[in-house]
């Protein structure tokens, strides 16, 4: 091996150039915090991978100020239709419809201040990559391969190679967001946990002009296709005229090459036209958690560190929020406000979300198109409608959950973090059809449009926001500003009206990733502390924190 030939230093070293990587970088980068992001590939393809950005994910990248970017790169417009169709084929008769997948109808919603949006990940990652770009603190390197990382009390020595040979670099810390064959987790010595090959399946990306126009049904963002043939998803994926096809539960030994795709594309759709294949790739749908998320000055995030089959439009978004979580924890570490314990609740935080999705998803890929099957289900007339209608109700009951996520996507809570002032008693139990805002320590601040148009949203500041209703003492403001000390507060003061049941406490405290870290009535000294990582500790009582549990 040659000479190391480079050498430079930065604060946070992140492997891999995907949403999680770029949020991570978005995060640090916006507070002054260096960084370099290192990528072994250009992400230049046609691989669909996913194709949803949830309200959550839209609502990060407002508060970075450029959702409207991502708005303007979709392909169809952010008022297509996301709907979910169930149909013989896309030449037979509709089973079931399920409007609105995802919430990406652009409507005003008191829930969020953001829609999701029908976009191919691709175009989000060149949003998320020239913002980033943008951030004089953050630097990022393609087709440079991470090579291996040795860390000491002081800092990590990350080795890479690239075109020139091989560099290092000297960080404080190194996150490991180079997905499911991730290289710094082979490195840390973390194994993934789960199961293997739930499922295998084919992604096939092909150009078929004409197709949209070919069938009876109408615009939507996926039809699922219930037929002997090819039990199958297939939709609209970017313009002009590309498209994904996705055959399910493949048996062992069958292949969908370039030659064989467009042929089952025929078949399975029912539709003769010219398809020019793309690409045609197997993956194993599997189910995996990795049995820790750190060794020391070394993190892992997204895929590196969970995997669940894609049904519920979950990963990569929840990957994305791993950066936003470990990204401001490592800011106020760096920044010197926040202490170690910010660091030791990003796995305690994460993993418990982790494995709701985890379940909620294999639940998902449980009842795909080849559980729907019925004897009958393509004949004609009033005996194949009966089947249909039969069959229509039972795909409405298993699926609805999957495309009407906003429960999971809100209603995650981090009640047993050391960091959140808990109030004692489970926290919510998340329902993945009906998000119940709450602003109980741990869960998501509920969002509100206020009296002049304005989402609450928008009012919080960068790091810790303190939300007042009229009748908060200006004492306690006044105390919980000396305590914040180096750390951000911004003070929000709501109406009566705005803070309603939402908000019943006269003082709400929100951590910079809009999450509610304590409430009460009175101010109580510590609760900054906590909530910074300055003040928690292993087994210290976090119920301590409320005026009626120290009384």
């Amino acid at each position: 091996m040659g000479e190391t030939k480079t050498y430079s230093e930065t604060d946070v070293a992140i492997v891999g150039a995907g949403p999680s990587g770029l949020a991570l970088a978005i995060e640090l980068g916006s507070r002054g915090i260096g960084c370099v992001v290192i990528e072994r590939n250009d992400r230049v393809g046609y691989a669909p991978r996913a194709k949803t950005t949830n309200v959550r994910t839209r609502t990060h990248l407002r508060r970075w100020g450029i959702a409207d970017k991502l708005a303007a790169v979709s392909p169809f417009g952010v008022d297509y239709p996301s709907d979910v169709q169930f149909v013989t084929r896309l030449a037979g008769p509709r089973i079931a419809l399920i409007p609105d997948a995802m919430n990406c109808a652009p409507a005003r919603d008191d829930r969020y201040p953001e829609h999701g949006q029908w976009v191919p990940q691709y175009k989000l990652e060149q949003v998320l990559r020239e913002h980033a770009e943008g951030l004089p603190p953050v630097g990022i390197r393609f087709s440079t391969e991470f090579v291996s990382a040795a860390q000491d009390d002081g800092g990590v020595s990350v080795t890479v190679r690239d075109a020139d040979g091989e560099g290092r670099i000297r960080c404080r810390y190194l996150v490991g967001a180079d997905g499911a064959r991730s290289a710094v987790r082979e490195g840390i010595g973390a194994t993934l946990q789960g199961t293997y090959g739930l499922s295998r399946n084919y992604n096939v990306v092909f150009r078929a002009p004409g197709l949209a126009e070919a069938h009876g049904h109408g615009p939507g963002a996926m039809y699922w296709q219930v037929n002997a043939t090819a039990p199958s998803l297939i939709g609209p994926m970017d313009a002009p005229d590309i498209w994904y096809f996705m055959p399910t539960r493949l048996p062992e030994g069958f292949k969908v090459t370039q030659d064989s795709a467009a042929a089952l594309i025929r078949e399975a759709t029912g539709i003769d036209l010219p398809y020019e294949i793309l690409s045609s790739d197997e993956w194993v749908a599997s189910s995996f958690i990795a049995d820790r998320y750190r060794d020391r000055r070394i993190f892992l995030a997204g895929d590196a560190c969970h995997l669940h089959p894609p049904f519920g439009g979950y990963g990569m978004n929840m990957g994305l929020a791993d950066g936003v979580d470990l990204g401001w924890k490592l800011a106020g570490v760096i920044g010197g406000w926040g202490g170690e314990a910010l660091l030791d609740s990003y796995e305690v935080e994460r993993r418990k979300i982790h494995e709701e999705v985890i379940a909620e998803a294999a639940s998902n890929h449980a009842v795909l198109s080849n559980e729907l099957l019925a004897e009958g289900l393509e004949e004609p007339g009033p005996a194949g409608d009966a089947v249909r209608a039969q069959v229509g109700e039972r795909i409405v009951a298993a699926k609805r959950k999957e495309f009407h996520t906003l429960g999971t996507v809100l209603g995650g809570c981090y009640g047993e973090s050391p960091i959140i002032a808990g109030e004692g008693g489970a926290s919510p139990v998340p329902d993945s059809l009906h998000y119940h805002p709450t602003s109980r320590p741990g869960c998501l601040a509920p969002h509100l449009w206020r009296s002049y148009g304005a989402s609450l949203y928008d009012m919080f500041g960068p790091g810790f926001t303190l939300l007042c209703r009229p009748d908060a003492d200006s004492h306690d403001v006044r105390e919980a500003i000396a305590e914040a000390a180096d750390a951000p507060l911004a003070i929000v003061r709501l109406s009566a009206q705005e803070a309603g049941t939402l908000y019943p406490a006269r003082l709400t405290l929100v951590r910079p990733d809009q999450y509610v870290a304590w409430r009460g009535d009175s101010w109580q000294p510590g609760v900054l502390g906590l909530a910074t990582g300055r003040g928690a500790s292993a087994g210290a009582d976090r119920t301590s924190y409320h005026a009626d549990a120290a009384a």
